[in-house]
């Protein structure tokens, strides 16, 4: 079988919603409300479609849009976001996912973008375009009664207050916050209007009904906002009538130390509840070592998350910081052509320029990912064959310049 690709025009979403619902196995109808909440400042230069060449049907959808990434540092730097990617059943394994990513990669590098980004619904999968994985994420379970919490103090003890606050408030006050934090939280990427539209539930989808959320906000003593927590929760009753429900978090956000505890403390005290399910966090949140006894919090999840596909190897390197000085020369091999090359990095300035010196390091361009956000190890990478050494202590080097302190964290899922 052989296959159109191309941005889609916009009398065809309704055909793209449905091969993409179909390829997720997520609905097999689309609505009228569905295709005008989906257009809503969609760019369809950036909505790709396979049209199969005997019948004209969309059999593959791509999408990509515009995602601002913040580094080591606190810089930002431009990400063109890969999401909603599907081929039909009826047309895997055809080379489709292939041609879209090529072309979506190559327009990025032509817009300028410093790299690519996406979360991987298959780990297999996309190495092979040049991504890594480059931030992960851990979900926490609290048994609350074993925790040693005492439900009594759940008022901050800092002078600050906690308010429930309707979905309308929170769309006033949570996007400066999330750009607040995201100014200070490496992997973390911005959230646009209809992001916290459907978050809050002003748009919503057919497959993916809103469902109502709580939402706590946390106020310093002088007023200002510096958490946020949405939650929900569910209604499970012994066969003794006793309360044993479960709060699952969708979204904490907290700018100091004080309003993450004070959150953290609010759903831990709440009537009824007897596990607290914290959703994606860091893999080194505070969370469990908040807690009196930090064993009453298990691991539930542990994953990787974001994946990066660095463009320009120069801007990107140039826009983080580092944790020790250093100079590495890294040559970079990329199969697609579009980041290969031999890199100088002086880890104390931050330059980064190519160079003809002699090689340091030599790593493909997906591990070059991995290592960006200061998540992955250069050591790891090199036992695993991922890294080559080329001078001696050259890979304790860059362990030591490209990690950081705190790990990153994206905490969306696009």
């Amino acid at each position: 079988m052989s296959a159109d690709v191309r941005p889609i025009a916009e009398s065809e979403l309704p055909e793209w919603l449905r091969t993409l619902n179909a390829g997720f196995l997520a609905a097999t109808r689309v609505t009228d409300s569905d295709v005008a909440q989906r257009a809503k400042g969609n760019d369809f230069t950036r909505t790709l479609g396979a049209f199969d060449s005997e019948t004209g049907r969309c059999v593959a959808a791509f999408r990509s849009f515009a995602q601002q990434l913040t580094v080591p540092g606190g810089a930002s730097v431009s990400a063109s976001a890969v999401s909603n990617v599907a081929v039909l059943p009826t047309h895997r394994r055809q080379g489709l996912l292939s041609r879209m990513m090529a072309g979506e990669l190559a327009a990025a590098k032509a817009r300028g973008d410093v790299l690519s980004t996406l979360i991987a619904a298959e780990y297999p999968i996309y190495g092979r375009y040049g991504y890594g994985p480059a931030a992960s994420v851990s979900e926490w379970e609290i048994d609350v009664p074993r925790s040693g919490l005492d439900p009594r103090l759940a008022a901050p003890a800092d002078g600050g207050r906690i308010d429930l606050v309707d979905a309308a408030e929170v769309r006033r006050v949570g996007p400066e916050l999330h750009e607040r934090l995201r100014a200070r939280t490496h992997g973390a990427v911005n959230r646009n209007e209809r992001w916290w539209n459907l978050a809050t539930g002003l748009q919503e989808m057919s497959y993916l009904p809103y469902k109502e959320k709580f939402f706590a906000v946390y106020r310093t003593a002088a007023g200002e906002v510096a958490g946020l927590a949405a939650y929900g929760a569910d209604d499970h009753w012994t066969d003794a009538k006793v309360p044993q429900n479960t709060v699952q978090v969708k979204d904490l956000l907290a700018v100091t130390p004080q309003a993450e505890r004070a959150l953290w403390q609010f759903l831990c005290s709440i009537d009824w509840v007897t596990k607290v399910r914290t959703g994606y966090r860091a893999p080194d949140d505070l969370v469990a070592d908040l807690l009196p006894d930090p064993r009453s919090a298990r691991i539930v999840t542990a994953a990787d998350c974001l994946w990066v596909r660095l463009l320009d190897v120069v801007r990107a390197l140039g826009a983080r910081t580092y944790a020790v000085p250093g100079i590495l020369v890294l040559e970079v091999t990329d199969a697609a052509g579009l980041s290969d090359g031999r890199y100088r990095l002086d880890a104390g300035t931050g330059a980064c320029e190519r160079t003809e010196e002699p090689a340091d390091l030599s790593l493909d361009v997906s591990a070059l990912g991995s290592l960006y956000l200061g998540d992955g190890s250069a050591v790891r990478l090199a036992a695993l064959g991922r890294v080559t050494e080329r001078r001696p202590g050259a890979v304790e080097l860059a362990d030591a310049v490209f990690r950081t302190a705190r790990r990153p964290w994206c905490p969306d899922v696009f």
